[in-house]
């Protein structure tokens, strides 16, 4: 359900220690993100940094996302090639999703994804994602949104280091 309180708009660079806040908060709650960034706000915006939104709760940023383009060690994007025949690089790929723990049950989370979606689309991209397998809620949400679980194995998330991982892409 959506609230007439709730907005989106895209995240401006006075934002970032807004997000920071939140995504600490975040990190606190549910462990997202599993290992918490050296650097949050260039984790949250790197130099080459992809579109990003941010939802406001009463005018207070309390969510953030962001669409990328596929990287090497994304699962996803390759996955949805495999499916369709399509190549890697037609696909976007959605991360930096949280939504503070005490605005939650607003349908925030549900609206950024739309955005980002919608964003993808208007550039002729796929939507896919990956998310440890550890973050139920979040694949919930994309399973409520109608997002297809491609499947679940492992991602390197470095050289001594591998998780867990479904893969989704957005519905057609």
């Amino acid at each position: 359900m959506s609230d007439e309180r709730v907005s989106v708009r895209r995240r401006e660079a006075p934002d970032l220690d807004a997000c920071v806040r939140v995504l600490a908060d975040v990190h606190e709650s549910d462990g997202y993100p599993v290992d918490w960034p050296q650097d949050p706000a260039g984790w949250l915006a790197p130099p080459e940094s992809p579109p990003a939104w941010v939802a406001l709760l009463d005018g207070t940023v309390v969510g953030h996302i962001c669409l990328s383009r596929a990287r090497s060690g994304d699962t996803a994007p390759g996955l949805w090639s495999g499916r369709t025949g399509t190549r890697p690089e037609e696909t976007a790929v959605v991360s930096r999703l949280y939504v503070s723990p005490k605005a939650r049950g607003h349908g925030i989370g549900a609206l950024l994804l739309a955005e980002t979606v919608r964003e993808a689309r208007a550039r002729g991209l796929h939507p896919v994602l990956d998310v440890v397998t550890s973050d139920r809620s979040a694949a919930a949400l994309y399973e409520r949104q109608g997002w297809t679980l491609m499947a679940t194995g492992e991602q390197r998330w470095g050289p001594d280091r591998t998780v867990q991982v479904h893969s989704y892409a957005a519905p057609r």
